[in-house]
């Protein structure tokens, strides 16, 4: 079965291997069979980082070249930027007017948010985003977006505002289904959730001698402190790379920890070689594509003509559903 699909990335910065392995890889696959519209989403950055918007160019360009070195490819799916298409906008404010205040105040992604970032004051932008996220999806008449299951309020809640469109002013959008994916979680060097903010990823761009200070630093067992000490290779953050990048050989590598016949500093080592060679080849694409930005521009250019093109006609039948002075 083949959907319309609109999924995309705040810009905040190059991607790492938890953005990898929790949408792009999905991504990959799925612009093959589908009508795939992947968004640089700069209105959303601003949710939180609407103080810092220094990088902001430099940062759309950067995640840009970073999904066509993985292999997001502009023959096969729409990639533009958000905020090139303001028709995003539009639809958010009319979405706005039917959308009751207690649906965006039980949002558990906005409560976590606050907490995590310790915000105290919440602005109206970031308490709708949801509704400006439903904008996106519904404005490319979208059957499916691709989620984890923590994401699946959100979609939830696209689906009652779709609804409740739907119900005032007759059949316009279709309720998008969550495409759930199943992806490994990458954990940082730390052992903690690989974030930006938390200043512990490993980049698509890396370098192997920075992939193996990263990795050489990574958080091991601390009950295996000598080489031949029995170890526990779940409480390793190595053990848990290997698993991605080294499967066909994690059983032998979980049999040497748990036996002690290989120290840490040997199985950092063996990890970040396997761990460069899998990024030795976008790192190279991603390098050409920085000395031609010309490039990277036309594609994000074309692909916002493309993206306006299809949001005109959701457009247009919107006002005419909604009878509005056009």
């Amino acid at each position: 079965m083949s959907y319309r699909i609109l999924s995309g990335f705040r810009p905040t910065g190059k991607i790492h291997l938890g953005n990898i392995f929790g949408a792009l890889q999905n991504w990959k696959k799925l612009q093959e069979h589908n009508q795939c519209f992947f968004e640089i989403a700069d209105y959303h950055a601003l949710t939180t980082n609407y103080d810092k918007t220094e990088n902001l160019k430099d940062d759309i360009l950067n995640i840009a070249a970073d999904w066509l070195a993985f292999g997001l490819d502009p023959k096969k799916a729409v990639i533009f930027v958000q905020s090139d298409v303001r028709n995003h906008v539009e639809l958010f404010t009319l979405l706005s007017m039917i959308t009751p205040l207690p649906l965006l105040e039980r949002n558990p992604t906005l409560k976590e948010q606050l907490k995590d970032l310790n915000i105290r004051t919440i602005h109206y932008g970031h308490l709708g985003y949801p509704v400006l996220q439903a904008a996106d999806i519904l404005i490319y008449r979208s059957t499916a977006v691709p989620v984890g299951e923590d994401q699946l309020p959100h979609i939830e809640l696209t689906r009652e505002i779709a609804r409740r469109f739907n119900n005032l002013y007759g059949e316009t959008f279709p309720e998008p289904k969550a495409l759930l994916t199943s992806f490994p979680r990458v954990p940082g060097p730390d052992g903690k959730r690989m974030s930006k903010s938390l200043n512990n990823t490993i980049l698509l761009n890396e370098k192997p001698g920075d992939i193996q200070k990263k990795v050489k630093q990574a958080f091991t067992d601390p009950q295996k402190i000598r080489k031949n000490d029995k170890g526990h290779p779940d409480k390793c953050v190595v053990f848990s790379y290997h698993k991605i990048f080294n499967p066909e050989n994690v059983e032998q590598k979980k049999t040497e920890c748990k036996e002690g016949t290989i120290g840490c500093v040997d199985c950092k080592a063996e990890c970040s070689s396997i761990m460069a060679a899998y990024l030795e080849p976008y790192r190279k694409k991603r390098e050409a594509l920085q000395k031609n930005e010309g490039f990277v521009r036309d594609v994000l250019r074309e692909g916002a003509q493309k993206a306006r093109e299809e949001t005109n006609k959701t457009m247009e039948q919107i006002r005419s559903h909604m009878k509005l002075w056009v």
